[in-house]
């Protein structure tokens, strides 16, 4: 449910090419958050550009665009996310994961994590393992990623996933 709704706010973005969208929940399973990828407020965004590649990098949205998870945080409806869970389509960067850990948000649910093999990617993993904030990748392929494994809980016990560690090494078969 909280996925589709993360989902549901990608739809508002002007972005074709990467829909991204973010929905924070608070522990009584409450949305005190949710958002999409955007320019930052105030900004015309019919004025700055939205496309992936250029000449200049300045010519591209990279500089500017705001990510769903920044966007998420600092527009949430309630005081503080501390012990908040966060739905994304994709696995955060290591910005992203910086906000995150610095808001306190201690799980976060995503569908993909495409962008794996990334120095930003990496960077964000060994941020978010340093600080346990537990994530969750859920791949097409039906194959569950538990990225932390700090925790004395087996979330993953009563699952059909497979849950794999940083290392790639199964930690948990249904089989």
């Amino acid at each position: 449910y909280f996925m589709a709704v993360a989902f549901l706010s990608a739809q508002r973005i002007k972005d074709s090419s990467s829909q991204v969208g973010a929905c924070i929940v608070n522990q009584e399973n409450k949305i005190v958050g949710i958002v999409y990828k955007g320019m930052p407020s105030g900004c015309d965004d019919d004025l700055l550009p939205w496309s992936r590649s250029a000449d200049n990098k300045l010519d591209t949205k990279y500089p500017y665009v705001c990510h769903a998870e920044l966007n998420a945080i600092m527009n949430k409806n309630s005081a503080d996310v501390k012990g908040c869970t966060m739905y994304v389509a994709l696995f955060p960067c290591n910005e992203c994961a910086k906000l995150i850990i610095q808001a306190g948000i201690k799980d976060v649910i995503c569908l993909s994590d495409k962008y794996h093999d990334t120095l930003e990617m990496t960077a964000s993993r060994q941020l978010l393992n340093l600080a346990v904030v537990w994530v969750m990748s859920k791949h097409r392929v039906k194959v569950c990623i538990c990225l932390i494994l700090h925790r004395k809980i087996k979330p993953y016990q009563n699952t059909k996933y497979i849950w794999k560690n940083l290392s790639n090494q199964t930690i948990y078969s249904p089989h």
